[in-house]
């Protein structure tokens, strides 16, 4: 029988079916009773699902990133759809594709991975070139940009999607810096390649899309900085030369203000054109992936989309024409 994946789920249907279950939890409504919220996902996106009057023993009974049989009604509910379970358990792998229960990435990896060596090679300085290219010479770190989602809920949460993250802002930077003619070209490219490369120590998905201990404890700016230190130390082995000093700080600087400001976790704020440009990009890349999902994952229908938590809004689509 073809499973009722949640890209056909409308308002009415009953379930029967099973879904990877996401970021749990046991809550109390105003009046203090428990229920069980979580997400269920497959690779054709996520639903939100509740079930009332649920105690420990069912929050207890499976984890994040485990399969689960759900029985329950999809409903609308404040402009999206939501399933109402009557019961969820901890479902058998045996006899399912694993492929079915992660989101896939737009773009193919391989072709993604040529086209940052395309561009890599393209740089004109040398020790950036060589940085480049010992990053993409790394088996571990290939394999990491290939499975690892750049996020886990926000953007680019799917396994994969890091690698995809960082190559679309390799094009934009290509295409972008020769406007301004005081931004150094190369420096935003190796920025975009190593912006997030923490990210492969701090996000699994083995199991689910999830943190590392070692995530949660540090973080992928401070992981990041660790791996940089490496890789740079690589590349001066292939130069046969230091690395310039000067060339380290602003990489580095790169890294650590990425995220733009003091309060979204950036030590430093952006203090170089290459570093602004860098954060721009990204923000671009990242704010795009969002919208563009939420638009196509939105399966109630309508000119308005429920409202995006991360994006904080609504998004118009318009009548359908045609």
């Amino acid at each position: 029988m073809v499973r009722k994946s949640v890209g056909v789920l409308r308002e009415g249907d009953q379930l029967e079916e099973v879904y990877q279950a996401r970021d749990k939890q046991l809550r109390a409504n105003r009046h203090g009773n428990l229920y069980l919220q979580l997400d269920l996902a497959d690779r054709t996106g996520m639903i939100n699902c509740r079930m009332w009057n649920a105690g420990q023993s069912v929050f207890a009974a499976f984890e994040d990133g485990d399969l689960v049989k759900i029985r329950g009604r999809v409903q609308a509910h404040q402009g999206s759809l939501q399933v109402i379970a009557t019961c969820v358990e901890k479902a058998s792998a045996e006899g399912l594709d694993p492929n079915e229960f992660q989101s896939a990435p737009d773009h193919d990896a391989d072709k993604l991975l040529q086209r940052a060596n395309d561009l890599v090679r393209g740089i004109s300085s040398f020790p950036l070139r060589a940085l480049g290219e010992t990053i993409l010479l790394d088996q571990a770190a290939v394999a990491g940009f290939r499975t690892t989602p750049a996020g886990v809920s926000a953007h680019h949460a799917y396994p994969g999607g890091l690698l995809e993250h960082v190559v679309c802002m390799m094009e934009l930077a290509d295409r972008v810096c020769p406007l301004y003619p005081g931004v150094d070209r190369d420096l935003v490219l190796i920025g975009c390649l190593i912006h997030d490369i923490g990210k492969i120590r701090e996000l699994s998905s083995s199991k689910g899309l999830s943190y590392t201990d070692e995530g949660q404890l540090i973080g992928h700016l401070a992981l990041g900085q660790e791996m940089l230190a490496g890789f740079i130390s690589q590349a001066e082995k292939l130069m046969g030369q230091t690395f310039p000093a000067d060339l380290r700080l602003r990489v580095l600087h790169m890294l650590l203000s990425h995220h733009g400001s003091l309060e979204f976790g950036s030590p430093r704020v952006p203090m170089t054109p290459e570093a602004i440009a860098l954060h721009q990009i990204d923000l671009l890349d990242s704010r795009m992936n969002m919208a563009l999902r939420h638009l196509r994952e939105d399966r109630a229908g309508g000119a308005w989309t429920p409202v995006h938590s991360s994006l904080q809004r609504r998004l118009y689509r318009g009548s359908q024409i045609g």
